[in-house]
């Protein structure tokens, strides 16, 4: 669900995208080994990936941290943690632009609070 408020607010900003949303969107992905993958074939993977019945937390980490890699952002998460890291890789992310994770926050805010998940910040995160 936060993933989808994510979604969302990126829409409002930049206009119509497919299901995970590249900072760029390149419309083939090239390997070095040569074989070419459209941006269909790419969601279509990583949605496979993220809707396994069984994916387990470290799965879940590991394909989260695949996504910010290349700038994209899963739709679903079910647990806490992994919500509050995507808040953490947002504010990574966001490098030196520090006026973009309050506005974040901000357009995510009736959903954080739906939800019940705190920032980082009001974990202490922040702090450790």
């Amino acid at each position: 669900i936060l993933g989808a408020a994510i979604n969302r607010m990126e829409a409002q900003l930049s206009g119509p995208r497919g299901l995970l949303h590249p900072a760029v969107t390149p419309s083939v992905r090239c390997y070095s080994h040569g074989s070419h993958e459209t941006d269909e074939e790419f969601d279509a993977v990583r949605v496979t990936y993220f809707n396994k019945p069984d994916i387990d937390a470290w799965e879940l980490c590991k394909g989260v941290n695949t996504l910010v890699g290349y700038d994209l952002v899963p739709e679903q998460l079910y647990d806490f943690a992994s919500a509050v890291g995507i808040l953490e890789a947002v504010k990574d992310k966001a490098g030196p632009h520090r006026e973009i994770c309050p506005y974040v926050i901000q357009e995510l805010r009736p959903t954080l609070n739906e939800l019940g998940i705190s920032t980082p910040e009001e974990l202490g995160l922040d702090k450790v």
